[in-house]
């Protein structure tokens, strides 16, 4: 049954999530065909299908409803996370009881986790129980093509809102943090006298506390590939059971010399302190994942009426999806489970290895094979790539395996000693310095590669083949090193696909209550604005390129925060060959002044600024903007920044109608976007660069409906993400947008739809 238990909790994890018209009903006309053929197998599947879709739904409902947006409640439950970011505190909240102030609102009684802010924060610990008055929004965030999907992290970790703690009234502690043995651990740790990394090191390879490991830090591991070693996985839990049924079975050996390999309670030792082990971690996701495998694991190989390895892959599968639908969603989990298929696939019906010699050429060649697998698989998870990854890990894999792990755990033990603990510590130290200080050479010489988007679905098909090549038994060894040698030059002959010339892509990136316009042809790459920065002093630019892209030209239309927040980030870690902005304005960076008159072509396409004049004296910031016009061929794209509406008219003396796509000036506020430039330009599609449910109404309602009477074809980055636009193309290829609204095809405007204020 272990196949179709996993296959049946997978089908309810998908039936949740999709959850068609008519699956309550459908469900129980099944159930009742399976009773009435008394097929009790089949009863037992349905019950695994509607338990997983049935947690599926409960995870969706508990979302907070668009009608609490700006709505003040008072949030009471127990603080999961606590963490420090200079005056910001961002905090994991396990909700016990909502309610909002005003008793006309709607209920929020379904939310089990919150994702809170909060500025100046008082003294807080996890385990405690704080009531906070919050205001709250549903899940979201960016939607770029390539980039990390905030939004979808919020939902695999059953986060169901996010949002800010209001200062008046102040938060308010109900009960001090409850007895726990992690806490208990992590507070011991702290009071010894120990180097700050070392204490971090232990934290989080002995008791999954990975949160207290810098950003610094967690950069170096994704770069070196070694990320999986920091986390309470299978490798700890396994190593920690292994152990003590090591040890168990000696003492048994001891004990009753001629029937010790009959004894159970050694198997049940292990087990239990695997559970006790991952219960002492937090039972987060890693740990409980590997605590079902770590059992499954033993119960194999202890051969009493035991499954056989690939029942039991499927039986653990089905487990974890099942105890944890939502996992079904992180890449963790197929990581390991994609990684658990090839080793057995490695060592399944192979002779076990004899001697060190053999034991060591073993693990060798099962590290070897499981490199170019794991390459693959993280690379369609997270689109990087570690090149230092497969060397190193043969390094760092013995390295925590053999001598960090069981120190720092040995250290844990000897604590009664405080000689025998601190000097199993110090070694743990020493030894993790020099893998530190390995991790940092290996980066230095293959850095993190992040492909582009074209090239990662080839080039992971490519790494797979080559494991299966290596790991399938049976296969000639003349067809393994001949696709190899096929394989290999394929994949470092694979480039990023050049643009099409003749052809201009412009990409309204999705960058919130801000703008970000990229504009790319063959031999061309331009930026208009910068994006936001927001209080916290996180700019949204940071997530869409990785660093060291080049960019010829950079304009910022002004110096608003929500223009300009993006420079600086710009300036240090890309390469800029020139910024323009506009005259007595302040970008933190020398530029260029951009005013009207200035032009420029490259591969074909014409660049003209339309605004400012040389003379800005008298203008606001706003009206200051520069204002830049794209020509191909006879299409046109026209970037207004914020200018107000006399502005436009007198720029409009410059240029005539119909425009291919306008960037809806001020984020679509009704001080621009005026009458006279609407009906003069006639845009056949306007985009709108403006933040899910921002607090400034944007695009206004007069805008959207100025627009629509005009017959334009309405985006924005808020419902759409970012949107892509192709000039030089047919119209068919010309809009793309990140995020697809279901909608969209169904509307009265037929290929779009119609953007409504949010008021």
């Amino acid at each position: 049954m272990a196949l179709p238990a996993a296959v049946a909790a997978m089908a309810g994890v998908g039936l949740g999530w999709w959850a068609p018209a008519g699956l309550v009903e459908l469900w129980c006309l099944a159930l009742l065909l399976l009773l009435a053929r008394s097929s009790w197998k089949g009863v037992g599947l349905a019950l695994i299908v509607a338990l997983a879709a049935g947690q599926v739904l409960l995870a969706k409902g508990a979302e907070l409803p668009l009608g609490l947006l700006r709505v003040d409640l008072v949030v009471e439950g127990h603080l999961e996370t606590v963490e420090e970011e200079d005056r910001l505190t961002r905090l994991l909240v396990r909700v016990d009881d909502c309610r909002p102030l005003a008793a006309e609102s709607l209920p929020c009684d379904r939310l089990r986790r919150v994702r809170l802010s909060h500025y100046q924060a008082p003294d807080m610990s996890p385990g405690e129980r704080w009531a906070l008055t919050v205001r709250l929004r549903p899940p979201g965030g960016f939607a770029n093509p390539g980039t990390f999907d905030y939004r979808a992290w919020l939902w695999r970790e059953g986060i169901q809102a996010t949002g800010y703690v209001r200062s008046d009234p102040a938060a308010e502690r109900l009960q001090p943090a409850g007895a726990s043995p992690r806490r208990q651990a992590l507070a011991h740790l702290e009071a010894q006298q120990l180097p700050p990394l070392t204490t971090r090191w232990l934290a989080a390879l002995t008791l999954g506390a990975g949160e207290r490991l810098t950003r610094d830090e967690w950069e170096l591991l994704n770069a070196s590939g070694t990320t999986h070693l920091m986390v309470i996985s299978g490798l700890h839990v396994g190593l920690v059971a292994t152990f003590v049924l090591l040890m168990a079975r000696g003492l048994a050996r001891l004990v009753a010399p001629g029937s010790w390999r009959l004894a159970v309670w050694p198997w049940w030792l292990a087990g239990m302190v695997a559970i006790g082990y991952a219960w002492l971690a937090g039972l987060q996701p890693p740990a409980m994942r590997a605590m079902i495998m770590t059992l499954i694991g033993l119960w194999v190989a202890s051969g009493r009426h035991a499954p056989g390895p690939w029942q039991a892959w499927w039986l653990a599968l089905g487990l974890v999806v099942l105890v944890d639908p939502l996992s079904a969603w992180r890449p963790g989990l197929w990581l390991s489970f994609v990684a658990v298929a090839l080793l057995i696939l490695i060592w399944q019906g192979r002779a076990r290895p004899a001697g060190a010699r053999g034991w060591g050429w073993a693990l060798l060649r099962t590290q070897l094979l499981l490199a170019p697998l794991m390459a693959a698989a993280v690379l369609l998870a997270f689109a990087r790539l570690a090149p230092a990854a497969p060397l190193v890990n043969l390094v760092a894999v013995p390295v925590v395996s053999s001598l960090l792990v069981p120190l720092g755990l040995l250290g844990w033990l000897l604590t009664p000693v405080p000689a025998l603990s601190q000097l199993c510590w110090w070694l743990f130290e020493r030894i993790a310095l020099a893998l530190i200080t390995l991790l940092e050479l290996a980066v230095a010489w293959l850095p993190l590669w992040w492909p582009s988007p074209a090239m990662v679905v080839p080039l992971a098909f490519m790494l797979g083949l080559i494991a299966l090549l290596w790991a399938l038994p049976g296969l000639a060894a003349t067809l393994r090193i001949g696709g190899s040698l096929l394989l290999v030059p394929a994949m470092l002959g694979l480039t990023e696909p050049s643009q099409e010339p003749g052809t201009l892509r412009i990409r309204v990136q999705d960058v919130g209550q801000g703008q970000l316009v990229e504009l790319r042809s063959a031999n061309y790459r331009m930026l208009y604005d910068a994006g936001p920065r927001f209080a916290s002093g996180y700019a949204p630019l940071a997530a869409l390129w990785p660093p060291g892209q080049g960019f010829d030209r950079v304009m910022v239309s002004h110096d608003d925060t929500d223009h300009a927040g993006g420079v600086s980030r710009l300036a240090n870690e890309h390469r800029v060959a020139e910024f323009l902005a506009p005259p007595r304005e302040s970008i933190g960076v020398p530029f260029t002044p951009c005013v009207r008159g200035q032009h420029w072509q490259r591969d074909g396409v014409t660049y003209r600024v339309l605004w400012p004049p040389e003379g800005t004296e008298g203008l606001s910031s706003n009206d200051r903007s520069c204002v830049l016009e794209v020509t191909l061929g006879r299409q046109r794209l026209l970037l207004t920044g914020d200018v107000g509406r006399e502005v436009e008219r007198t720029f409009l003396r410059d240029v005539a109608g119909p425009v291919t796509a306008l960037v809806a000036g001020h984020h679509g506020s009704h001080t621009s976007s005026g009458p006279q430039l609407v009906q003069t330009l006639a845009p056949h599609h306007v985009i709108y660069s403006a933040g899910r449910h921002n607090a400034f109404g944007h695009p206004h309602d007069d805008v959207v409906r100025r627009f629509r009477r005009a017959g334009s074809c309405q985006w924005s980055t808020a419902l759409d993400g970012a949107v892509t636009l192709w000039l030089g193309k047919t119209e068919e290829s010309r809009f793309q947008s990140a995020r697809i609204m279901p909608w969209r095809r169904s509307g009265v405007e037929g290929g779009c739809h119609a953007v409504e204020s949010p008021h």
